[in-house]
């Protein structure tokens, strides 16, 4: 199965896999678990950071760099197709251009997105998990 990690989910399983389900971990933990991440969270991780709404016990880049890494993650880029999706997605989704620009490539690439947003919970056209 193929996952896309929103950035909450990033942060979230780097610090505190305890908000995540035990049936979502043994499901991230599989070995054909394909979970991938998309460029647009380092915009979100340092934006986050700029505004004081994160504290990492690094810059952020470095911190971001050593997630990946250390998890094995892919990090996915955004790509013209993904923004022509993006802003083309059915029925009513919010503004947040991040959320779109996840949404856009977990649909194009048929993966499910791991997320606590409810927005994208609540979005009938991608597939989550949380």
């Amino acid at each position: 199965m193929k996952y896309l990690l929103d950035t909450c989910s990033v942060i979230w399983l780097s610090a505190e896999p305890g908000k995540f389900s035990g049936e979502v971990l043994e499901k991230l933990s599989q070995e054909e678990a394909e979970i991938s991440v998309s460029a647009v969270s380092a915009a979100e991780v340092a934006c986050a950071c700029e505004r004081e709404r994160l504290q990492l016990d690094r810059h952020w880049k470095i911190w971001f760099r050593y997630v990946i890494k250390e998890n094995q993650w892919e990090v996915l880029p955004v790509t013209l197709a993904i923004i022509e999706e993006a802003w083309s997605l059915p029925e009513d989704f919010h503004s947040d251009p991040a959320d779109r620009v996840i949404v856009a490539t977990a649909r194009l690439m048929k993966m499910k997105v791991v997320t606590g947003d409810r927005k994208l919970l609540e979005y009938p056209h991608v597939e989550t998990i949380f």
